[in-house]
Order: structure tokens, then sequence, then C-alpha cells
């Protein structure tokens, strides 16, 4: 049985983040898009910034952690 903590500290937060709000050299290679999706650790770490929602799932599901959306 995992503890709290230990649950906790495999979940991965996904949120939408605005291109535009991002450094220039990332706006540049977004190819067009307006949004981008990041994955954070429990602790805040930004893990990953993908395409879209369900790849951010994806690659955390890959990685044995429990996604959940940020709104």
């Amino acid at each position: 049985m995992q503890t709290t903590t230990q649950t906790t500290d495999r979940m991965a937060y996904v949120r939408a983040v605005a291109v535009a709000d991002l450094p220039m050299e990332v706006q540049e290679q977004a190819e067009g898009l307006k949004t981008l999706y990041a994955l954070h650790s429990a602790s805040g770490e930004q893990l990953a910034l993908v395409r879209d929602k369900g790849m951010a799932f994806e690659l955390a599901l890959q990685n044995d952690l429990a996604p959940v959306s940020v709104h």
C-alpha cells in the first residue's frame, strides 16, 4: 500500500501554457501553435513541454506518473 507522500510524489500536473508567454526561442519552435502543454512534477518542476494535452498525459503515464489537469 502506498502512503500519501508516495502517491503525491508520483503525480504530474498538466496545464495549458500560452506560447506568447514563453521565451522567444521556444516560441520560434512552436510552429504556429498558440498553446502548448506543460507537464510538472508534484514539486512544481517543469518536466516537459508538448504540443497537446493528450501527449502530456501519455508522457506522464509512460513514466509511471499519475497525470491530473490544472486549470
